[in-house]
């Protein structure tokens, strides 16, 4: 998803020396601190990847697609969210059909309502696209699924599993509201690491994160 914001969150009144922030006070001179590292990191990383070049990418998405068939296993009758790719994020789409093609079903995440939680709505090889939000593809026909899985696209990710993306907060906000014990796997290129994100009381660390480069970090999956 894209959501080219400096990190947002609603609800967000400033009251004098703290911010309100979904429930969270937050001291307002931290968070600017935060938001400036923050988009100083994502600009350093797009940077990075668009230097990619093309045979890395395609090494970077074949050791990804590799762990990912490895760490899930049996995926027949599965509901697994992937994404549809965008701003040189990993490109899954491959995995997505082949995982369709033995038994799981695949999902998308599709923007309902700007700054709300996602809904995920079944995707299969072959089926219709639409224009989403922000020009990006969802399926045509809305079929809300609750998947088992979410695997999550990522700009950079520190050792414990907390992730940098977008900044638009919607993946924080949708793991927010699905069940704690839900597997969610982070992928992203081989040069994610970082030493934190300086994570926030509404950041969602990912239980496990598969890195271009084929190393996993795993932070309590079941």
């Amino acid at each position: 998803m894209s959501d080219d914001e400096e990190d947002e969150l609603p609800g967000s009144p400033v009251c004098f020396a703290e911010m309100l922030v979904d429930g969270h006070v937050i001291d307002p001179q931290t968070w600017k601190d935060v938001s400036v590292f923050r988009k100083a990191e994502r600009a350093r990383l797009y940077a990075a990847r668009q230097a990619l070049a093309v045979d890395e990418r395609t090494a970077m998405v074949a050791r990804i697609s590799a762990r990912l068939t490895e760490i899930l296993g049996d995926v027949s009758g599965k509901a697994i969210a992937a994404y549809w790719p965008i701003r040189g994020e990993i490109n899954l789409r491959p995995w997505m059909v082949e995982a369709s093609n033995r038994g799981a079903r695949i999902c998308l995440p599709v923007v309902i309502e700007k700054d709300q939680p996602v809904e995920f709505h079944r995707w299969e090889p072959g089926s219709a696209m639409a224009k989403g939000i922000w020009n990006i593809p969802v399926p045509a026909d809305a079929v809300p699924v609750e998947p088992d899985v979410v695997i999550v696209p990522l700009l950079g990710v520190d050792e414990v599993g907390y992730r940098l993306g977008n900044g638009g907060g919607y993946y924080d906000r949708t793991l927010a509201r699905l069940p704690g014990d839900l597997l969610t796997i982070g992928v992203g290129q081989a040069f994610a690491r970082m030493k934190t994100i300086f994570p926030m009381p509404w950041d969602i660390p990912m239980k496990q994160v598969v890195l271009g480069d084929g190393s996993v970090i795993d932070h309590g999956a079941k």
